[in-house]
């Protein structure tokens, strides 16, 4: 299975819409990718897509599932966007950290062990989403903590936004000191698949940026402030945006498109994955076979 979270430190790089737009890239190939964002802000994958709608409700959420106070089964907690399984985020997400430090305390005193980084590893395991699951994707907040740290306990590896800017820069120079305290914290290998540099407006600032970043840089997107939030006033894909929020086909936002559908196809490839079903990079008539 392909597993990775999206991250940067530096917010409002694109985070979350890279993680959406990617795994409906792997659905589209035919792939069958499950999203876990993580994100405790309302601006999250779930408002992007559209299920946030029990947001504030009583009910069974991921976090319960990781404190091991489920209400029902996991498969209950899924909801179906574009061919892309999602576990929508949950205000419990806000309080995350206090849960987890009580039931671990809880747990100390009945002799047990509770790994607080580990409970979201051990939900997917139980849940057999190793098998039933062609990708993983999480989409965690920026600022470190328990959301971050289940994340990439969970995937072990990361795709970075990155802003081709001064503050982008900054972000990904300390990203090499981050992942090995990450590493020594979580008694894990964290890797780095891919750096995705989005905004880039070719000036000369920005091409040294990118000559400095060291992990490989499959493909650059442009400016597409008005694509990416059309997808958030829409709550859809950049794909299902162009198809049928468009007037007219813009040929910049078709190669965005090829864009993530060649990051995705990227990815699968590191893994050792095979799609069944690649589209033309960047057809949004692709028709989607499901898995």
């Amino acid at each position: 299975m392909l597993a990775y979270s999206t991250y940067s430190e530096a917010g409002g790089v694109g985070k979350t819409t890279t993680a959406a737009n990617l795994a409906v890239a792997h659905a589209r190939a035919g792939l069958k990718p499950l999203v876990v964002p993580l994100d405790p802000q309302d601006g999250d994958l779930s408002r992007l897509f559209g299920v946030d709608d029990q947001r504030t409700e009583p009910v069974d959420n991921i976090v319960r599932h990781m404190i091991r106070r489920p209400k029902g089964d996991f498969a209950n907690l899924i909801r179906s966007v574009e061919g892309v399984d999602i576990i929508p985020e949950h205000n419990m997400l806000s309080d995350m950290a206090e849960y987890l430090q009580r039931e671990k305390d809880q747990a100390e005193a009945m002799g047990e062990a509770f790994g607080m980084h580990a409970q979201l590893l051990r939900v997917l395991r139980e849940a057999g989403v190793p098998d039933n699951y062609d990708v993983l994707i999480c989409d965690p907040p920026a600022t470190e903590g328990p959301h971050l740290y289940n994340a990439i306990h969970a995937t072990r590896s990361l795709v970075i936004p990155v802003e081709p800017s001064a503050k982008g820069r900054a972000a990904v120079e300390g990203l090499e000191s981050l992942v090995a305290g990450l590493e020594d914290q979580l008694d894990v290998e964290v890797g780095v698949m891919a750096a995705v540099p989005i905004g880039f407006k070719n000036t000369r600032d920005q091409q040294s940026i990118l000559e400095e970043i060291e992990y490989t840089i499959p493909e650059i997107i442009g400016e597409r402030a008005s694509l990416m939030e059309g997808c958030w006033m829409k709550q859809c894909s950049a794909f299902t945006y162009v198809r049928e929020h468009r007037d007219r086909s813009r040929d910049y936002e078709i190669e965005t498109l090829a864009q993530f559908d060649r990051i995705a196809r990227y990815l699968e490839e590191t893994a050792g994955i095979e799609a069944p079903n690649p589209p033309e990079p960047g057809d949004v008539d692709h028709e989607v076979l499901t898995p």
